[in-house]
């Protein structure tokens, strides 16, 4: 087989052409520094472009008394201290300027009739402090970070599938990938790498993230660079996923629609949220709303596909056309559902990776010299439970901060010093699953991955699932020995499919693992076999390889930031 490569040199390349991954590209090309960027699917299509609800800064146009110190507090306590001081300090405190470089490149925000602009309460922040535009936030992000990556001439490749970070002497000096549709290879050589390729919530059955994304591409990427993987068991739930059409189980229902009034109803007819918690009821937090549905569920009080009832029929219909638009269309779309008149069957589903690479707070460098992680792909911010809002606005400051650290480092190296024997791996690796003919299939092994994970590490943990998921994932990883990959005359989606799951082994390994050290329930992360806080465990566990979990100890957090940290009704407001 002929194999075509091309060969490209660049200062800075970045892995990820989502929020993130553009963020950085932009800054280092307004700093005049040369910068190449490569995602797996379309710029335009990359996974910010699915958040919705907003993104936060304390710019005090709605609530004068609201200040970066206080937001700091908010994402703190509701990391349930898991999170790092410095991290949100950084971000809390250069919010403001990310809103203001956004308002720069062009992004529409909404805003109030004498031009402010506006804000909105979303989950348990103490002020309003989430800027918005509709509900398609997320989009116009992405949309306004590729129009002014296009202004400034930033040279991005769509399709290409990156396989290997390229290192010698813990150093790195570039990459290595193909093209999905053609299987054009290519080896580029940088200064600096910013893996910016997102989280790993595609190893669960149920998830919001779509096909072929978030399969824990930067855990594998990171980890075989030399990188380690910080908290992978820490992973957000969101409480409303569709269970049907199969093809789109996971597809979020805003939470907006609770937020309106929408309740929640288990197979009997019943609001159970009042067992769970009496007083905000379906405007609970997330984690505890997700986990009240997994009960339901569990204890046989569930819908005939294992979900319960979410009902916005009660309200009135303009109130759900003007306010619901999405979820209306979404439904109608999917299920030719009219959710004026039924009621819609969820399922919690995984929908954002609070751990990630392990990352220095202050620059995001990974201990690998040249290597940064930010946005999903990253650790540090969200601790137990994301607060909403958070992750689109720690795109929009370490993107920035990311690529000032990369350009200096860029700037100030000596020389760069590369490996033909690591070149050679990467080649080898490809070659060898194309030469592979098992008789195992990819997509096979996915859905035995994605099952495991769902029965044995999903919403509710224990000992014994925990362990027994292990054992069901060695299995699946000695099966992967005998895969069969087969390129058509659609592309080299196969290939992609193998590599996706090479990295799914290793977040799923990571996250059981580190499941198991973490013996007890805190946020997201709940043991029925350990049902309660252990201040003991207020640790980073740091995931280094099978078998390797170390405790870290995480900074206090400053007096001046504690003496905020206080409980906030989410009476009002929207939902996270």
């Amino acid at each position: 087989m002929t194999v075509t490569e091309q060969q490209i040199s660049t200062s800075v390349l970045v892995i990820g052409t989502g929020g993130g991954g553009l963020r950085a590209a932009i800054e280092l090309a307004e700093q005049g520094v040369d910068v190449f960027a490569l995602g797996k699917r379309s710029r335009g299509d990359a996974h910010t472009s699915l958040a919705a609800g907003g993104i936060n800064a304390a710019l005090a146009t709605m609530d004068p008394e609201d200040t970066w110190q206080q937001h700091a507090a908010d994402t703190l306590r509701e990391s349930y201290l898991l999170a790092n001081p410095v991290t949100v300090q950084i971000v809390t405190e250069q919010a403001a300027r990310g809103i203001a470089d956004l308002e720069r490149y062009g992004m529409p925000f909404a805003r109030e009739a004498d031009g402010r602009i506006s804000q909105r309460f979303f989950g348990a922040h103490t002020y309003r402090r989430t800027a918005f535009a509709g509900d398609y936030t997320g989009l116009e992000i992405q949309r306004t970070l590729v129009n002014r990556a296009l202004q400034l001439n930033v040279p991005i490749l769509d399709t290409v599938y990156v396989t290997r970070i390229l290192t010698k002497d813990n150093r790195v000096f570039g990459a290595y990938g193909f093209d999905q549709v053609t299987g054009k290879r290519y080896l580029i050589r940088a200064d600096a790498v910013i893996l910016a390729a997102g989280g790993h919530t595609r190893i669960w059955r149920h998830t919001s993230s779509r096909r072929d994304e978030n399969t824990g591409d930067s855990f594998r990427l990171a980890v075989e660079a030399g990188g380690r993987i910080r908290d992978p068991e820490l992973v957000q739930f969101h409480p409303s996923g569709l269970i049907e059409p199969e093809n789109a189980a996971g597809t979020l229902v805003s939470e907006a629609a609770r937020g309106e009034g929408g309740q929640l109803r288990n197979a009997s007819g019943e609001r159970f949220m009042a067992r769970y918690d009496a007083e905000r009821m379906e405007l609970s937090t997330r984690d505890r709303v997700a986990l009240a549905a997994y009960t339901e569920i569990k204890e046989g009080r569930g819908t005939a596909h294992g979900g319960v009832w979410l009902d916005v029929s009660h309200l009135p219909r303009e109130t759900i056309m003007r306010r619901l638009p999405r979820v209306y269309q979404t439904l109608l779309e999917l299920q030719m559902l009219d959710i004026t008149k039924e009621p819609i069957e969820i399922a919690p589903t995984a929908h954002y990776s609070m751990g990630g690479v392990w990352v220095r707070p202050e620059d995001h460098g990974t201990g690998v010299d040249g290597l940064y992680a930010i946005g999903e792909a990253a650790s540090g911010l969200h601790g137990a439970n994301r607060l909403g809002g958070n992750s689109l606005i720690e795109l929009m400051v370490f993107g920035r901060i990311v690529a000032e650290d990369a350009a200096r480092y860029s700037n100030g190296l000596q020389r760069q010093e590369r490996s033909a024997e690591a070149v050679g791996e990467a080649r080898a690796e490809i070659d060898g699953l194309l030469a592979s003919d098992g008789e195992e299939n990819v997509r096979a092994l996915q859905r035995a991955l994605r099952n495991t994970m769902t029965t044995r590490a999903g919403v509710v943990r224990d000992e014994e699932g925990l362990t027994a998921g292990l054992d069901e994932l060695s299995e699946v990883e000695q099966r992967m020995g005998d895969l069969g990959v087969h390129p058509d005359i659609a592309g080299f989606q196969d290939l992609a499919h193998a590599f996706d799951l090479k990295a799914s082994a290793l977040a799923s390994r990571a996250t059981l693992e580190a499941a198991l050290v973490r013996r007890e329930t805190r946020g997201c992360h709940n043991r029925s076999d350990y049902p309660e806080l252990d201040e003991k465990l207020q640790v980073n566990l740091v995931w280094s390889g099978p078998g390797q979990v170390e405790q870290e100890e995480i900074p206090a957090v400053p007096a001046e930031l504690s003496a905020l940290m206080r409980e906030v009704s989410s009476e009002g407001k929207l939902v996270e």
